[in-house]
Formats: structure tokens, sequence, C-alpha cells
């Protein structure tokens, strides 16, 4: 971690509103791919990844008197609990509402969307880490919605969160070792469907 990163972490740590606003910036990629990957297709076709997203970070500025990250790691932990705490709620609405066809996303903001996610998303699927085409993200997007809804976790956890086996294991109340199990059947069985479409 930079020593930049280490002084907004800690500024942050202090309720400084522009040192959380960088520390937001720096995630906002993973953030991005993390609540995709977390919505289903049905809130994916009435839902912006990018309202979830902005929704996030506004509810996090909003609490700044209330939160203190006394880490980076913290605060990414935070971010992300943040984010599917929103997912959940999103979701909940849906069902609720049964909101018409008519509000539906244009397509081209849905292109937007899923231009942004190639390189977050090549961190899980891309052994040589270039950014994916839009075919190879809705492939990609289609083979996660397969997955269960652990397996889906801990791949998020670990590859857009970027946390540890550890804090993951926190997170998910399991050992670290659990965890990298988990980790391996998760990404095992990615591949499986991956190869299979």
């Amino acid at each position: 971690m930079s020593q930049q990163v280490l002084d907004w972490v800690e500024r942050a740590a202090q309720g400084d509103a522009e040192a959380v606003e960088r520390l937001l910036e720096l995630h906002l990629p993973a953030l991005r791919a993390f609540v995709r990957a977390h919505m289903s297709p049905q809130l994916r076709a009435r839902e912006s990844m990018s309202d979830v997203v902005q929704s996030t970070c506004r509810e996090i500025l909003g609490k700044l008197e209330q939160l203190r990250y006394p880490s980076e790691d913290a605060f990414r932990a935070w971010l992300f609990t943040a984010a599917r705490r929103k997912l959940a709620n999103r979701a909940r609405d849906l069902q609720r509402e049964k909101r018409d066809v008519a509000r539906e996303l244009p397509g081209d903001v849905r292109e937007s969307a899923l231009a942004a996610l190639g390189a977050t998303y090549s961190r899980i699927s891309s052994p040589t880490g270039h950014a994916l085409k839009n075919e190879e993200i809705e492939r990609l997007e289609a083979a996660i919605d397969r997955l269960s809804e652990e397996h889906r976790e801990v791949l998020t956890l670990a590859y857009f969160a970027g946390l540890s086996r550890a804090e993951i294991g926190a997170q998910l109340g399991k050992s670290e070792e659990a965890v990298r199990s988990l980790l391996h059947r998760a990404t095992a069985r990615l591949a499986i469907l991956l190869e299979a479409r």
C-alpha cells in the first residue's frame, strides 16, 4: 500500500470527507464489478449498476461522523458490505413493486456499463489480465448468475473486493482454510460453466 493511501486511510478515520472520497475513487472499479456480479438478471435489466454504486457511495459519505476506518482493509470491507446491503434492498423493492418492462434500461446504458467492467472482470477470468469484450462479459455474467450464492460471494470478495482469505472468512463465518477450499471449488465451478457455454 502506498504512503498516499495510508495517509487517506488515516485522514478518513478522522472523518475527512476528501480522504474518504479518494478511497472511494480507488475502489470504484472493483465496487462496480462487485455490484454488477451480485445483481440478478432481472435487477440488471431494471436498475443501473451506476445508480447502486452512487447510492452506496452517498451512504458512506453521509455517515462520516458515525464511521471510522482503522485500515484500508476495514474501509474496503465496510464498503462492500454496504453495497451488498444496498443490493438486497433493491432486489426486495423490485419484488414488491413488480416494476413494468417500460422501466428497463436502454441498450446504450447497458453497453456503457459493460465496457467499464472489462478490466475488473478480467481479474476473475483472464490469466493474461486483458480487458474483456462485451460478449465475454455477458458470458461471464451468465456463468456467475448460475453459481451458488456462496460461490458468487467468495469469488467477488476475493477478486473484486480484494479481501484476504482471513477477511473473507470473518465475513462468511469460516476458517481461512475453508475459504481457500471454497474459493478453489468456486473457481473450478465457474470454469466448468464457462466451458459449457
